[in-house]
């Protein structure tokens, strides 16, 4: 029995002339995931990738749970294909489909042909199999209004495919179609959760964390690195940038009023992750902000915030409720790493009283006794990159 994993494409079958550029980025990012699982032959071809197992070690289970984390797809179903005769493909469906059909009490038979050379039409393919199914399983019975089983016939270009229900993909768009962005990675939950949002738009991500030794600990920095190695599985291969942030939150204690310490530190993060985008082509900056949930999430403080950059900063769980993003981060495998208690630079020298409506004039007059540029040169020239 020759077994195969289909994945249905989603948004990627709306394009136009450049469709055939995002299934090639998906088919990779495809191939990637299934590295290690074995050998495989990936191939698309009318809406739908086709993951052939070519060895007998190839890990069938493995890969199909691997494919449920690859953005651009949108239903998983693992199948068996045989020639398109109707004789074999009722045969196939009575071997194949076995164990569902013992436990199911009703079920009925959706076909589809996107061969329309098929001499049957997709309602007399679906009758034909029902009735070979109702003679060799008679306590399941046919429902086509209610059914606790659906087994689905595709008759395609290269065979027939037998089915049980596919299971939902992770939708979006494919990981690397939609450009690069630098996302700013903290150790709490909301960041991991944004990072992974603006990847299932397409985005292929930079990770930047702002590590503030000794005021944050090494468990801190492992925290960031493990919660990063938790994304890669959606986000494809990551370089985690560490930035030394120290030098700078001193210097902002040191010489600014302290109602301000929040908002010049995240001013400065805005201008390093900006460099870092110039440096390495990103387009958009990635924060996990979400409006009203902390002081320096007021829309004045955003707004001050970002007037250091020209790029488009990419704010995904602005309209979010908490309940929301711990969801999402239950999802994602990343909630139980984020809750770990080991504090991030965001929580050094929080100020007792922060300006929640400031001006812009104001906090530029209150960053005028810092050296901006040599600052944000030393933390650049200080960064550590780790391959994830």
């Amino acid at each position: 029995m020759n077994e195969i994993i289909l994945l249905k494409l989603g948004e990627v079958v709306l394009k136009g002339l450049n469709r055939r550029s995002f299934e090639q980025k998906l088919v990779g990012n495809v191939r990637r995931r299934l590295l290690g699982l074995g050998e495989f032959q990936v191939s698309c071809m009318q809406s739908t990738i086709y993951v052939e197992p070519l060895s007998e070690d190839a890990d069938m289970d493995a890969a199909f749970a691997a494919m449920q984390d690859v953005f651009g797809v949108v239903k998983i179903s693992r199948a068996a294909a045989c020639e398109k005769n109707a004789d074999a493909i009722a045969g196939l469906a009575i071997d194949y489909l076995k164990d569902d059909m013992l436990r199911a009490k009703s079920f009925k038979v959706e076909s589809k042909r996107s061969d329309k050379r098929f001499p049957m039409t997709s309602i007399q393919l679906s009758q034909s199999v029902g009735s070979a199914l109702s003679d060799a399983y008679p306590d399941c019975v046919v429902d086509v209004h209610d059914p606790e089983l659906i087994v689905n016939v595709e008759v395609r270009d290269l065979a027939a495919y037998v089915h049980a229900a596919p299971v939902d993909g992770a939708g979006g768009m494919p990981v690397g179609s939609n450009g690069t962005a630098v996302s700013l990675l903290s150790g709490g939950i909301d960041s991991p959760v944004s990072t992974w949002m603006i990847a299932k738009r397409g985005v292929r991500q930079i990770p930047v964390h702002f590590f503030s030794f000794p005021y944050t600990s090494q468990q801190a920095k492992e925290k960031v690195i493990e919660l990063g190695r938790l994304l890669t599985p959606w986000c494809g291969d990551m370089i985690l940038e560490v930035v030394p942030f120290t030098h700078i939150q001193e210097e902002i204690r040191d010489k600014c009023p302290e109602e301000f310490f929040t908002l010049i530190m995240r001013r400065f993060m805005m201008r390093i992750a900006e460099a870092i985008a110039l440096q390495t082509g990103a387009k958009a900056i990635v924060t996990g902000e979400n409006l009203g949930q902390v002081a320096s999430q007021t829309m004045e403080a955003m707004a001050v915030t970002q007037a250091v950059t020209e790029l488009p900063v990419l704010q995904p769980l602005v309209g979010m409720d908490k309940e929301e993003i711990v969801r999402l981060a239950r999802k994602i495998g990343t909630f139980d790493t984020s809750i770990l208690p080991y504090e991030d630079c965001c929580t050094v020298f929080t100020p007792r009283h922060p300006k929640t409506h400031p001006k812009l004039q104001e906090v530029e007059q209150a960053e005028a006794a810092l050296d901006v540029e040599s600052l944000v040169s030393e933390a650049l020239e200080g960064r550590e990159k780790i391959r994830l």
